[in-house]
């Protein structure tokens, strides 16, 4: 495990040094969009999942490949890599200093690199959760309504107002909500204890892989949200002491039906 570990800490930090590079030159990149006019995509966001993916080409050959920007490569050895390559790529072209590198390896290994603070979060299933190899802890809120919340909203116009009333109905619930644009970082720092929970309906297997593992690593509980209505399925990751009354607002409070 150790050698898949140095192997997504490698990777994440070189596609962060690429990022970096190009970061707060948006008139220099091309731009297009994917899903929605809103859902963008970068040519910075395509050479950093190229670095990634030459560096497991070259250290992992037998592994396959899911990544957000490139075609889906087959596992011959059984383990797969997860890769965003640039998760928060709306923050990035907006000049907004929050996006960040998520690598995982299955659900056992996961690596997220913030680039602008040069900090790296990495993790293993078993193992505690480290920030630049430091041990985290997550929150330590003692009921929902003292702790912090994050989450995020999709690009899909109608899911984002399903998810906006899901938000106002936690809002009074909770000491607060934030919604900072990249839901890989966002779940780094639920491990780092700047938030207390996260959740996100619509999130993908690369916005969350990494993520997932961190979390688990620093003490939180993961659950997967339910699909309902306009609100595809989602997570949330939550200290135990908050999980089942958080996990059960946000899988039954009201909302359009679509």
């Amino acid at each position: 495990m150790d050698d898949r570990i140095a192997v997504a800490e490698h990777a994440a930090r070189a596609a962060g040094a690429l990022l970096l590079e190009r970061f707060g030159d948006r008139g220099a990149l091309h731009v297009s969009s994917k899903s929605t006019e809103t859902d963008l995509v970068s040519d910075a966001d395509h050479a950093a999942e190229r670095c990634i993916r030459a560096i497991l080409a070259e250290h992992a050959p037998e592994d396959g490949i899911l990544g957000e920007e490139g075609d889906d490569v087959a596992s011959r050895s059984g383990r797969l890599w997860i890769v965003d390559p640039l998760d928060g790529t709306v923050n990035f072209l907006f000049g907004i200093p929050h996006w960040c590198v998520s690598v995982a390896c299955d659900d056992e290994v996961g690596v997220i690199y913030d680039p602008l603070r040069d900090e790296l979060f990495a993790g293993a299933r078993g193992r505690p959760t480290t920030l630049d190899a430091v041990p985290l802890a997550g929150g330590t809120p003692d009921r929902l309504a003292t702790a912090l919340v994050a989450t995020g909203f999709g690009y899909d116009a109608a899911q984002r107002g399903a998810q906006g009333e899901l938000a106002a109905a936690l809002l009074p619930r909770c000491r607060d909500i934030r919604r900072a644009g990249s839901a890989a970082l966002d779940l780094a720092w639920a491990a780092a204890g700047r938030v207390d929970a996260f959740y996100e309906h619509g999130v993908q297997r690369w916005d969350y892989a990494a993520g997932v593992v961190l979390c688990a690593g620093a003490g939180l509980e993961v659950r997967p949200l339910a699909a309902r209505g306009l609100l595809p399925a989602g997570i949330v990751a939550a200290p135990p002491v908050i999980a089942d009354e958080l996990s059960a607002l946000v899988d039954a409070a009201p909302v359009s039906p679509g």
